[in-house]
């Protein structure tokens, strides 16, 4: 049995298989999944698990050289946005409209989905180099 970190297998198995530039999602309960990224659903109920927490878990595996969110996500959601800036440290955070942040999700390796129910709690993770 893993001891630390991600215990989700499919999860941990997609950031291991990342490399450089590659794109991961993780969504709210809300946010429609396009045919094409692996489907990770989390969502247990309502808040369960929180975007958060399941974005620390993954921050904590996956090196981030960027992120994409929806540009209302800040003047919608601000707690989550401040948390979100938060985590991601000196990381970059684009903001592009939402119906572009959900065409983009199209591209990405997998949609984790969560059980958020905050308005536009969505990142895309863009994959960094660790050398």
């Amino acid at each position: 049995m893993k001891k630390i970190g991600l215990l989700n297998q499919p999860l941990s198995g997609v950031i291991a298989g990342m490399g450089h530039l590659d794109m991961l999602t993780i969504a709210d309960a809300g946010l429609p999944i396009p045919p094409g990224p692996e489907r990770i659903d989390l969502a247990v109920s309502q808040g369960v698990p929180a975007f958060m927490d399941v974005l620390r878990a993954v921050l904590g595996e996956l090196e981030v050289q960027g992120a994409i969110v929806a540009a209302e996500l800040p003047q919608r959601s601000p707690t989550l946005y401040a948390a979100l800036v938060e985590a991601l440290g000196d990381c970059p955070v684009e903001q592009v409209p939402h119906e572009v942040f959900k065409a983009r999700t199209a591209e990405t390796r997998a949609v984790v989905r969560t059980g958020e129910f905050t308005p536009y709690a969505n990142v895309i993770l863009v994959a960094g180099v660790v050398f």
